[in-house]
């Protein structure tokens, strides 16, 4: 579970998908002598978890300055060697390979394809599909890590697990459901209840959601 951490105004407060997302990665055990890179990072709840769980480097990166902020001062707070970043996702880290990534990225399908620059909303609208971030991670994670490298990314069930698998797959990372976690909705999956109903993303009247947690591994 994510400890006390500081979660200023503008920065996303870790949630259920935080939590199921940290112990996922402290089962697994794969941050243990691994260079990790935790992209959303966020307040740094996950590159935190990484640094405790054994990692041999962190390297957390976000496009929000106040979260870049926010995660630096967790990290001198809580004594632990993590390396905060701005920018957009891999960008920061050019050339750089790791050991395990690690990503709880926007995902919630928005009304439209155009995804915000500023304010809070920019920690969760994810496009129609939930899927503009997702997608560009599926992308090219292989590319950022070494043969053997681990994978572990979370985010709803509605924006489909099996389409993550199946990218991940295509870009040369073998990859499944490590695990499914119904949580109550929160309050902004609330608030667009109707706009995912009317696109079947989820039941009507639902009242709770699935959290998938994707692992996987590149090619050794």
């Amino acid at each position: 579970m994510a400890s006390f951490l500081l979660s200023p105004p503008g920065v996303y407060r870790p949630q259920s998908d935080t939590d199921v997302l940290i112990r996922a990665l402290e089962r697994a055990g794969y941050a243990d002598g691994s260079d990790v890179l935790d992209l959303g990072t966020g307040t740094g709840a996950v590159a935190l978890a990484a640094a405790r769980s054994g990692a041999r480097s962190v390297t957390a990166v976000d496009l929000s300055r106040r979260s870049v902020l926010a995660a630096r001062l967790n990290a001198w707070m809580h004594r632990l060697p993590v390396t905060v970043r701005r920018g957009d996702l891999f960008g920061p880290v050019a050339g750089r390979r790791f050991g395990l990534l690690t990503a709880n990225p926007p995902y919630v399908p928005a009304e439209t394809d155009v995804l915000p620059r500023y304010g809070m909303a920019r920690c969760w609208d994810a496009g129609p599909d939930g899927r503009a971030l997702l997608d560009r991670i599926c992308d090219v994670a292989a590319d950022h890590l070494v043969p053997g490298g681990a994978l572990l990314l979370v985010h709803t069930a509605g924006c489909g697990a099996d389409a993550t698998v199946e990218r991940l797959a295509a870009a040369g990372i073998t990859a499944d459901v490590r695990q499914r976690v119904r949580v109550p909705l929160g309050p902004v999956m609330r608030a667009r209840s109707a706009l995912h109903e009317a696109r079947g993303l989820v039941e009507p009247g639902a009242v709770d959601e699935e959290l998938v947690v994707i692992g996987g591994r590149r090619a050794g």
